[in-house]
């Protein structure tokens, strides 16, 4: 056990720093926006192009490296995708001044980024316990809230020019790392890959039939909901703060940081939940997303607003919760099939591209429906959880 331990410690730092990495690297261009557009380097319309160009390059990337995932050793799979992540934001400042140039980097730096979560995600899977996988999945999620922090900190401290070279050395040398540590590890026979099962390899419909039955269908709808909070509710939270309840926009400021924190740590108490469910994960989902459901009612009739602020901030975290049983428990639930990768790949693209489609709804409807409409729709899509959560499912193990 202490050998497992010591082994699930090992691969879970790695894991971490990585994708600590790749957080850095996916926040920079927002940390350096102010500066970018104060020295004329690129404007509103231009950053946000290349935002959206990363962003659908970074969904799309999700789904074909998850499926390459399965197929391809992860150890090439993170360490190519940190490298070429880290070269192009090393170029990127040499060829600022050409337009298109930079959106194709920009787009190769994103799809360069989805190399990492989904192989990621089939290496914890299949050569850690389970027990421990989950963990090391926290961990991971945890580094990640700790991204953005630290791109502001190398947008503070450097140019902007530095920043995107230093963020693409920092890739670079983990690219080295993972490379030479996970390759160590599987000469010692602790990292095994795990091709699919030979009887998947018959046709795409064979594997597609398999994550059928095991209920890819219903973490897919998961998926969209929680991607939808997740990402768009974060995102508007600032203008609901200083819109409909009326804060400043240092306290807005403080107040989003503030969720910001709390949010990397609701994965752990989605766990403790997750336990306390008797490691059911149907019957956490259905108490996340009741929970969260209520939450956001209780914000249509208080008016307060700290209090509504309170209410707010449990409802994303019940929310995040289900999330959490999406990433941490199904996914590495799924090392038996050999489709790990393939299923978090496909997970992350439905996620993100939900999340998109729904930001622009959201920025079109706000106007008509107002923000107790739009609290509406996030109560909506709670409920539409609790109805996904049902009929309870057997036992998952954990």
């Amino acid at each position: 056990m202490k050998s497992k331990a010591k082994q699930a410690l090992v691969i879970g730092s790695i894991s971490s720093f990585a994708y600590l990495a790749v957080y850095i690297s996916r926040n920079i261009l927002s940390a350096l926006s102010p500066q970018l557009n104060n020295d004329g380097i690129f404007d509103e319309a231009a950053l946000g192009t290349l935002s959206s160009i990363f962003l659908c390059a970074y969904a799309i990337g999700q789904l074909i490296n998850g499926i390459i995932g399965d197929i391809v050793k992860s150890k090439y799979m993170i360490s190519i995708g940190l490298l070429v992540a880290g070269i192009t934001s090393i170029i990127l400042p040499v060829f600022y001044q050409n337009t298109f140039l930079i959106n194709v980097i920009y787009g190769v730096w994103g799809f360069a980024l989805a190399m990492i979560y989904a192989p990621l995600m089939k290496l914890l899977a299949e050569n850690v316990q389970q027990n421990y996988a989950i963990k090391c999945n926290l961990c991971i999620n945890f580094a990640s809230y700790f991204g953005a922090p630290l791109a502001g900190v190398l947008a503070i401290s450097f140019a902007w020019k530095a920043s995107f070279n230093i963020s693409g050395l920092i890739l670079a040398i983990m690219a080295i790392i993972v490379f030479v540590v996970f390759s160590y590890l599987e000469m010692k026979k602790v990292i095994v890959f795990r091709k699919p099962k030979k009887e998947n390899k018959k046709s795409v419909l064979s594997s597609i039939t398999l994550l059928i039955k095991r209920n890819i269908i219903k973490f897919t709808l998961v998926s969209i909901i929680t991607g939808v909070i997740r990402t768009t509710v974060m995102f508007w939270l600032p203008t609901y703060l200083m819109q409909h309840l009326k804060f400043s926009e240092n306290y807005s400021t403080t107040i989003y940081t503030v969720f910001s924190l709390a949010l990397s740590l609701a994965s752990f108490a989605a766990i403790y939940v997750y336990k306390l469910m008797k490691c059911n994960i149907n019957n956490t989902l259905l108490v996340a997303f009741f929970a969260a459901a209520i939450f956001f009612a209780l914000c249509m009739f208080v008016n307060y607003s700290l209090a509504n602020t309170i209410l707010l901030l449990f409802a994303i975290i019940s929310s995040n919760c289900a999330a959490t049983m999406l990433w941490s428990v199904y996914c590495i639930s799924l090392d038996d099939t050999g489709l790990v990768s393939s299923a978090t790949g496909y997970l992350d693209f439905v996620s993100y591209m939900s999340a998109a489609i729904a930001s622009k709804l959201f920025a079109n409807a706000l106007d008509s429906i107002g923000w107790s409409g739009l609290i509406l729709v996030w109560i909506g899509l709670m409920v539409a959880g609790v109805i996904v959560s049902l009929p309870y499912k057997k036992r998952c193990e954990a």
